[in-house]
């Protein structure tokens, strides 16, 4: 195993809760789930695969009125997850809610095909949950395991598996960075043929506007100094209306409080209720007084200034006109903080434009430097996936042949592009990762999506799953129809994996064998009542002695055959003396 293994990188997520109504045969049904592996199992049209129905319905999967149930008017799922502090963010920033690291997403589809979702109370698309869902959850059906065909799934699980995300956030940086650069680069260009007519009008409005310098926050400084400064007269008049009547010495607020304070100071001291008020009616006539004397202060200060009056005026009126003439759009104050923007990047533009040629080399000599360091970065991105490769197809290939897969293979293998062109390069590097498989010995190794079947892509993804499940960010792992083509002991060996894989992740697993089931450590059973239907009450968490009558069932098909659930005893028995010595 590669000595790169990666560590978990954030915390993880998990499904807590899936609620169900109106779905196929399910009427109504409340699943709480818990972690490490939960097995899913009951008779064949019970609706164990309706609950992973639900659950790709409310990720985003396409919704179909055929999946509501008969007589009612809409399917309604819900499922409720424990998130990260990260994802919590993310979702906050779209506008959803996620309280107490609790996030609820719903789904529901109307008889007539209407479909509506919510994260988090707030109402999105299902291409916005399934962006979200790829770092909640992750199934595999026989559907959904198509996606493991793809080159850039291929591609990230190597990177995971290598911890390869430093060297590719580097690698990420400085393509970025040269793309910008050669984007510059062709703008000058474009630029210098038509250069004399863009630097004669960059240095006219430059020149503009360093005649003011206007700055941010100035105009409006200035309008509000205007209006002080026009309004004087009325501000005199009014203020020294307002003291007369505060301060004249008959009928004056002031000399009126004062005459009844005199009337009310023989009465304190005779009353401690009524000497609080006297206080307060004291402090009032204070307080005035203080009013009067910043008024008066305020008045003695007031002075008209024509010459002041006027500069502000012509300012205000040099400013409109700079905006009137170089401003974009009909929001004043949006056109004058553009403007300030503008000619705080003008010299830098005047300066490319001006520079002509020599510029234009200047940045194809930096162009050079940093192609050949993100060069450096995308051969160690690659070497680092292709050192990681081997160890990868070899803990795989040791995983699938413990999944009655023997004389399988898994090889990945990195395919780099030679990188002497920008064209080689992607977001993601200079490789292209493919996983191909070979189902027995002599077998030609070709790409796993043309060659492997149903069955064996879901145990290929397993094992590829188990073994990178330590660095992966998912938190939920789900399973269909892992078990397909299996049976005896490869059965009990897909359920040891299962349960292996639940060690380091939340795993759910629809499963029809008995010998996965056995390896529960959460098991629940889906029944139909005698209409066909699935109420809340049909969906049972088993406690250890109805394990063993559902294994049984499972076994043979009749439940209490006492010699079936001798051999579900024994199964159970096994799994357990397993786990203890594990």
């Amino acid at each position: 195993m590669s000595e790169d293994r990666p560590t978990r990188k954030s915390p993880q997520t998990s499904l807590t809760e899936i609620s169900i109504r109106g779905l196929g045969v399910i009427e109504s049904a409340n699943i709480e789930l818990s972690s490490g592996l939960t097995v899913l199992t009951g008779e064949t049209g019970a609706g164990k695969t309706m609950v992973l129905t639900a659950l790709g319905l409310v990720l985003g999967a396409k919704a179909d009125s055929d999946l509501v149930r008969t007589g009612s008017e809409r399917t309604l799922v819900s499922a409720r997850f424990e998130i990260h502090p990260e994802l919590a963010q993310q979702i906050q920033e779209s506008g959803g809610d996620s309280e107490d690291g609790e996030l609820i997403l719903t789904r529901s589809v109307s008889a007539d095909g209407k479909s509506r979702i919510n994260i988090g109370g707030a109402l999105s698309s299902a291409s916005k949950v399934g962006e979200i869902a790829e770092e909640l959850i992750e199934i595999h059906g026989q559907s959904t395991n198509l996606r493991l065909a793809k080159p850039a799934v291929q591609r990230e699980m190597l990177d995971f598996y290598t911890n390869a995300h430093s060297e590719l956030s580097l690698y990420l940086a400085l393509y970025e960075e040269y793309k910008s650069l050669v984007a510059r680069i062709l703008n000058l260009r474009e630029q210098s043929k038509k250069k004399d007519q863009e630097i004669a009008e960059l240095k006219a409005f430059l020149d503009d506007f360093a005649k003011l310098l206007p700055e941010d926050g100035e105009l409006e400084s200035i309008e509000s100094e205007i209006v002080r400064l026009g309004s004087v007269e009325e501000f005199r008049a009014t203020i020294s209306t307002a003291l007369n009547i505060f301060e004249d010495e008959d009928r004056g607020t002031v000399s009126a409080l004062q005459s009844a304070k005199r009337v009310l100071d023989p009465l304190k001291d005779k009353d401690p209720q009524l000497d609080r008020h006297l206080e307060k009616f004291a402090s009032v006539i204070l307080d005035l007084r203080d009013v009067v004397s910043d008024l008066l202060a305020y008045l003695s200060g007031l002075e008209a200034d024509p010459a002041r009056f006027d500069a502000l005026q012509k300012r205000k009126a040099g400013i409109n006109q700079l905006i009137k003439k170089w401003g974009v759009g009909s929001d004043r104050d949006g056109a004058y903080r553009e403007l300030i923007s503008r000619y705080a990047a003008g010299n830098s533009a005047l300066r490319d434009l001006v520079g002509g040629d020599e510029r234009i080399a200047e940045l194809e000599s930096e162009r050079v430097g940093l192609f050949a360091r993100m060069r450096e970065a995308a051969l160690a991105l690659s070497s680092k996936r292709t050192n990681g490769a081997h160890a990868l197809a070899e803990a795989t290939t040791n995983e699938m042949q413990k999944l009655s897969m023997p004389n399988s293979r898994l090889i990945c293998e990195v395919v780099a592009s030679p990188g002497e062109n920008f064209g080689d390069y992607s977001p993601w590097g200079l490789d292209e990762v493919r996983l191909l498989f070979a189902g027995h010995v002599g077998a030609t190794p070709l790409p796993l999506s043309k060659v492997a079947s149903g069955g064996e892509t879901s145990r290929v993804m397993l094992a590829l799953s188990v073994v990178i499940a330590e660095s992966s960010p998912i938190g939920t792992y789900i399973f269909d129809e892992v078990d397909a083509g299996v049976g005896g002991a490869a059965a009990v060996e897909v359920g040891r994996r299962l349960a292996a894989l639940a060690r380091t992740s939340q795993v759910i697993v629809v499963t029809h064998l008995a010998q996965v089931a056995v390896w529960a450590d959460n098991h629940l059973v889906v029944r139909k009542d005698q209409s066909g239907s699935v109420s809340a009450s049909d969906v049972l968490a088993l406690v250890e002695a109805d394990r063993k009558v559902e294994i049984a069932r499972m076994l043979s098909g009749q439940a209490h055959s006492e010699t079936a659930q001798e051999h579900a005893k024994e199964l159970l028995d096994l799994v357990r003396n397993s786990k203890a010595n594990s």
